[in-house]
């Protein structure tokens, strides 16, 4: 746990924009962030505290890290909204978690939040919306699932960037049995194949980008079984012990960023944050890696994962008007393009997508935006408040397959006969 403490020297002043539109009541706010700590999130955290802290002298902004993993995020979530416990004040949260949440959420429109929507990518605002009409999320930054690949590899191999998984396939293990000649823990490709949340995330694109639907469909029909599905989830099982080592049904974003960034891998499977902290890598040069969209199957055509996180306040806090500000405050254009520089994160704020020094920074950015704005949703809206129930039947029958447990087919009749149970939605068609 990292905290920031600063020294309450005035009352505020009113200004006009978040971080600086609350007159104070209280000439000692105290605020409690729940935010991330995944790649140099919390730096970013602290720089956005810090600066709040300063435009706002009578707030006293704590913060506290939360797991990496997002299931055990949430978990800890739950318990202190189940609580009411107003300890934390803004929280962090994922993109699937606005609807199950909401009650527990302040409507920001309630506190200007009108001013800045437009200003975003507006699937993410929909996305936080309830069925009332009430927002009860800021966008922070977007992710979506994205290819890393050795530049330097693929000319070494005389390889193009590969299009389809097939393609994949076949280059990682091209250069993955040449490297082993004088390194033995090299590895063709490296993904999140652990029972959680990230592994959801790796199944959608897998099935989506080969025509086998997106779990469920909008009109609640359940498509995992079907042949395209089958065919993608048996190419996975077999990567493992082939391009992608054994341990690969253990790894969370952050063992395949490191495997990767230790010159030990040919291709990955992350989101942008990774982006940043490869550049830094010690075992190649910048030049020498590139980002492109994920593979397709040869029944679709290119997926990527919505992701993303966006902060929202507290139903419970003590000081709800200063937590929705600096709810707003974190996402704002300002403090976005910090993230974006600092840590690596898409924003969501469209302008940000012409900034100069941004572009520089990352410019495959303004090629891939297209990739972050279309990605594809995980069905969090058309299963709530079931979805993380559904999330888990996806990854712990998949796991099994990865895992050798189960064959593809068992795996897929049992995923679909679990969100059937879950939601009481048919199957779809074709089967």
């Amino acid at each position: 746990m990292k905290r920031l403490f600063i020294i309450l020297l005035a009352f505020s002043l009113i200004l006009a924009v978040p971080g600086d539109a609350v007159e104070a009541d209280d000439p000692e706010v105290e605020l409690t962030i729940a935010g991330g700590a995944v790649g140099d999130e919390m730096e970013w955290t602290e720089r956005a505290a810090e600066v709040y802290e300063e435009r706002n002298p009578e707030v006293e902004v704590t913060i506290y890290a939360t797991p990496d993993e997002t299931d055990e995020r949430r978990s800890l979530y739950l318990q202190y909204f189940e609580a009411e416990s107003d300890e934390i004040d803004v929280y962090q949260i994922d993109v699937m978690w606005p609807g199950d949440m909401a009650e527990h959420l302040l409507d920001l429109y309630e506190y200007g939040a009108e001013d800045y929507v437009d200003d975003h990518i507006q699937g993410i605002v929909e996305n936080n919306t309830t069925a009332d009409g009430e927002l009860v999320a800021m966008p922070s930054f977007v992710d979506a699932g994205l290819l890393y690949y050795r530049e330097d590899l693929l000319e070494k191999y005389d390889l193009e960037v590969p299009e389809t998984w097939a393609e994949l396939e076949e280059a990682a293990r091209i250069i993955q049995e040449g490297e082993r000649e004088h390194n033995p823990d090299f590895h063709g490709y490296i993904w999140q194949g652990n029972a959680y949340e990230g592994l959801t995330c790796n199944i959608l694109e897998w099935f989506a980008s080969n025509g086998g639907g997106n779990f469920v469909s909008h009109d609640e029909r359940v498509t995992v079984l079907n042949d395209q599905n089958r065919h993608m989830l048996e190419k996975a099982a077999g990567w493992i012990g082939d391009i992608s080592p054994a341990g690969v049904t253990g790894y969370v974003e952050e063992d395949a960023r490191g495997i990767f960034q230790n010159g030990n891998a040919a291709f990955m499977r992350n989101w942008p944050y990774a982006y940043p902290l490869a550049r830094e890598s010690e075992a190649f040069d910048p030049e020498d890696f590139g980002v492109t969209e994920l593979p397709s199957g040869p029944e679709g055509e290119s997926v990527a994962t919505l992701g993303g996180w966006q902060f929202a306040a507290s139903e419970h806090s003590e000081h709800p008007e200063y937590a929705a500000d600096l709810a707003m405050f974190l996402t704002g254009k300002e403090m976005q393009k910090e993230r974006a520089l600092i840590a690596g994160n898409a924003p969501t704020v469209l302008e940000l997508y012409e900034d100069e020094e941004i572009l520089e920074a990352y410019p495959y950015w303004e090629e891939f935006y297209d990739v972050f704005v279309n990605a594809v949703p995980r069905p969090s809206t058309v299963t709530a408040p079931n979805y993380d129930e559904v999330s888990t039947a996806i990854y712990e029958e998949a796991h099994d397959v990865l895992s050798g447990r189960k064959d593809a087919l068992t795996a897929l009749e049992y995923m679909e006969i679990r969100i059937m149970d879950i939601t009481g939605f048919p199957p779809g068609d074709p089967r």
